[in-house]
């Protein structure tokens, strides 16, 4: 006889983060973020957290490392599919521990999903329109899902969406300044579906200065900078900050006359909107996306079509009540909201595992799938070691740099 669980009760849940970046992330991350959030607030809930990552991550939880060192801070820049394999293997091979696994690999986890011996939630961070991820949303149908907007789901009413969880941060403590400033934000990465060549050329004609606090670690990222945004502070129009600690970002961000996402591009969410409106700094960002979703047009910034109109938008911001931008970012974008959300998505995907036993494998039963090595429930080999501990009885990958 199958006893049904508390449904209020803590959860066994794996956190499965890529290996580009450590948690917390100690500069530019969008999806890491969002994961240190997680795994912090869930262990101070009291749910069993392990954190499937990067061996350099600094968090209250146990970890099973999947690689030394993230890749991002050891100089490493190229395709990370090896590593990111390597990460699905340690998930495999640990799966039968947890009662819920919670992967941030985007689509590259799909086929654990839907094959593993206890349930995988997907939160999707990035777009889902690129070349092959439409036909994986086609064949992975059953799998349950999450998006971080409605924007970002609504191609693909079929699949098996459980929730769209916005984001949220520990936004409370970002520095706030009442009086508008004398210049233009961009945070973000160097990257054209991002806006930087409309953000410059916007900055240029209303004669504002552009703080840009960005990332230029790939190639192509590379090469725009070196078109785009080093002719600009020659000009004199850009002032160019690099990638930026959180309290330097959060200053630049709190000092800005607005902040600016230009991009035409279907942003799945945009994290730079809410931690900007935390800091009372409207956003001026482009009607594409999830960002409709994010701006209160009119209340925390404006939504534009182009940079013509985000001209309008320079001279109307500073009008705008920075107060009341931060109070609405606040209630809209906490911690507690999304992680209740999550939570409620965990114990139920919980609940239904527990009364429907033959659906699934048993925990003692091995996994093999075609790519995947067998792994059952008495194999420890992966280790599970404290993020305090310097060893682990199965070393993590090295990165080469």
């Amino acid at each position: 006889m199958t006893v049904p669980r508390d449904s209020n009760g803590p959860l066994r849940i794996g956190l499965v983060s890529g290996p580009m970046v450590a948690i917390p992330p100690p500069a530019y991350a969008g999806t890491e973020r969002v994961v240190a959030v997680l795994v912090n607030e869930l262990t101070r809930r009291g749910h069993d957290v392990t954190l499937i990552g990067p061996a350099d991550s600094r968090v209250e939880c146990k970890i099973v490392p999947t690689i030394d060192q993230a890749l991002w801070s050891s100089g490493m820049s190229g395709d990370p599919t090896p590593y990111i394999e390597v990460t699905i293997e340690r998930a495999w091979s640990v799966a039968h521990r947890f009662e819920v696994i919670h992967s941030h690999l985007d689509t590259l986890s799909f086929s654990f999903a839907r094959h593993s011996p206890v349930p995988v939630l997907h939160t999707l961070h990035g777009r889902l329109d690129m070349p092959g991820v439409p036909e994986l949303l086609d064949e992975f149908q059953d799998i349950p899902l999450v998006a971080i907007s409605e924007s970002q789901r609504r191609w693909w009413p079929k699949n098996n969406w459980v929730a769209t969880v916005h984001h949220g941060l520990p936004l409370e403590d970002a520095p706030f300044s009442e009086r508008a400033g004398g210049y233009l934000a961009f945070v973000g990465r160097i990257a054209r579906e991002k806006g930087v060549e409309a953000a410059i050329e916007l900055a240029r004609s209303v004669n504002l200065p552009l703080h840009m606090a960005a990332k230029v670690h790939e190639e192509d990222e590379k090469r725009l900078f070196a078109a785009v945004v080093a002719p600009a502070i020659d000009e004199g129009i850009v002032r160019f900050e690099g990638e930026l600690a959180t309290n330097q970002r959060d200053e630049l961000l709190a000092g800005a006359l607005a902040t600016v996402l230009l991009g035409a591009w279907p942003e799945p969410f945009g994290l730079v909107a809410i931690e900007s409106m935390a800091t009372g700094t409207p956003v001026i960002a482009r009607r594409a996306g999830a960002l409709p979703e994010i701006v209160d047009h009119g209340l925390t910034g404006f939504l534009v079509d182009d940079v013509d109109e985000a001209r309008f938008a320079v001279r109307g911001v500073a009008t705008l009540d920075r107060r009341l931008v931060r109070r609405t970012a606040l209630e809209r974008f906490s911690v507690g909201r999304m992680v209740d959300e999550y939570e409620a998505v965990y114990q139920r995907m919980a609940a239904d595992a527990s009364q429907k036993p033959s659906a699934r494998r048993r925990a003692d039963e091995p996994v093999s799938i075609v790519g995947y090595p067998s792994a059952s429930a008495h194999d420890d080999s992966a280790a599970i070691v404290d993020a305090a501990s310097d060893s682990a009885t199965r070393p993590a990958v090295r990165a080469r740099s």
